[in-house]
């Protein structure tokens, strides 16, 4: 079985950062959030060699869902002519206000209102098993009620949306967001992470635990 891979497409209007894992060799990909475009997305995937089998969330502001429900459908069309299951969508559970609601997800006040229903709802400290991969769900709330992060322990690899940047953290002043919870979130979900865990955050440059443990000012004391 070949060794997990992560890669990398920076979409939209905000550089959101769209992920895909996958094993080396082996065709099927697991995208993490789904910025714009979704259906491009889809197809450079496949252009590559990797076929889409499953969307997860980090959270539901629109840089992260806009091309969501559009990355979905082109999957699945793509899997009924392979004869597989259709995609499926999975966010936390405590996300759903957000997701069901444009204000609150900010879609509206951008100008292009979206809601979104995930096929299946998560919960904190989840296994899932996807594309061949065991990939375990951190609930991180702060950056909004429902972020979180998606750890591979085996590849050492944190997906960590909008919760972690290199020496930041996410902004809190959108709805449900609070920042004494997400700083909680981070001292008590993330830095309990070995120090050489690669974290890969919604915007920017990679980081490690390691470095945020020792610079980042804002989980400081």
């Amino acid at each position: 079985m070949g060794a997990v891979k992560i890669g990398r497409m920076t979409v939209g209007i905000y550089g959101t950062n769209c992920y895909f894992l996958y094993r080396e060799g082996a065709p099927d990909a697991v995208v993490i959030d789904a910025p714009d475009h979704g259906k491009q997305l889809c197809i450079r995937l496949e252009q590559s060699g990797l076929h889409v089998r499953a969307i997860l969330l980090t959270h539901s502001h629109f840089d992260h869902i806009w091309g969501a429900a559009e990355l979905r459908s082109t999957a699945s069309a793509f899997a009924e002519e392979r004869g597989e299951e259709p995609v499926k969508i999975y966010a936390a559970e405590s996300e759903r206000e957000l997701l069901e609601d444009a204000g609150k997800n900010v879609s509206a006040q951008m100008g292009r209102p979206v809601t979104l229903r995930p096929n299946v709802w998560l919960r904190d400290g989840e296994e899932l098993e996807l594309a061949g991969i065991r990939i375990r769900v951190l609930l991180t709330p702060g950056h909004t009620a429902g972020s979180c992060c998606f750890y591979v322990e085996e590849a050492g690899i944190l997906i960590a949306g909008d919760t972690l940047f290199y020496e930041s953290v996410g902004r809190t002043d959108f709805p449900t967001g609070s920042a004494g919870t997400l700083v909680r979130s981070v001292r008590e979900k993330l830095f309990v992470l070995p120090d050489e865990t690669d974290v890969y955050p919604g915007h920017g440059e990679e980081t490690t635990i390691g470095h945020e443990k020792a610079y980042n000012p804002f989980v400081q004391g």
